[in-house]
This record gives C-alpha cells, structure tokens and sequence, in this order.
C-alpha cells in the first residue's frame, strides 16, 4: 500500500531517511564531478520514492531536495563528515541504498534527524 507524506503527516523516520538518502546522492555527485548536481538530486528522490512506495507532493519533493544539497553543501563540513572520492562507494549498498553500517551515514542520519 502506497503512503504519502504530508506536512500533516510526516512520517519521520521515512523523511528523514529520504533526507539523509539525498544528501549522501548529493555529497557523492559532488565528490566525483565537483558539481552541485540538482537534477541528480531529483531523479534519486523520484527514484527512492518509488522504491519504497512512497508519495510526497511536488513542493515536499523540491523543499526535501533543497534541503538535502544546504545540508550536503554547508553541514556536513562543519559536522566534520567529508565525502571524498574514496569514501563515496562506502555510503551505499550494491542495491544503492543506504549503507547504514557506514558511520559517516549513521552520522549524517543524525544531521537529518535534527534538520526535520
């Protein structure tokens, strides 16, 4: 069965996994083409949500996106969690999820948590 998050009905371990899922999206484009990839953000958030089954409105899409790239772009250095060309295959899965064994995804989780 399909949910939805509203701004009603946030379903917050789920956001903030989606969350904490675009931010390593983002941190990981950045690391291997130096650029701040917005439309990667969005295809990985179409994707993620269709792969949990998820819905989330067009604006929730672009106000969780926006948020992931600040905090990819701005927290993570100053969380001390540096995504390096080295480091990016560690933050998924070979399903490309996240890899939740990785502590530099349990600490960005954290961030995600306190951002929502």
């Amino acid at each position: 069965m399909e949910r939805e998050f509203t701004e009603s009905n946030p379903a917050t371990p789920a956001r903030a996994e989606l969350l904490c899922f675009l931010v390593a999206v983002a941190a990981a484009s950045y690391a291997l083409t130096q650029e701040w990839r917005v439309d990667h953000v969005v295809q990985c958030c179409r994707q993620w949500l269709r792969k949990n089954d998820t819905k989330l409105r067009w604006l929730e899409r672009v106000r969780i996106g926006q948020l992931a790239l600040k905090i990819a772009r701005d927290d993570l250095e100053n969380a001390g969690i540096a995504v390096r060309l080295s480091s990016v295959s560690a933050l998924f899965t070979d399903e490309m999820e996240l890899n939740e064994a990785s502590t530099m995804v349990q600490r960005m989780m954290t961030l995600c948590h306190e951002a929502l």
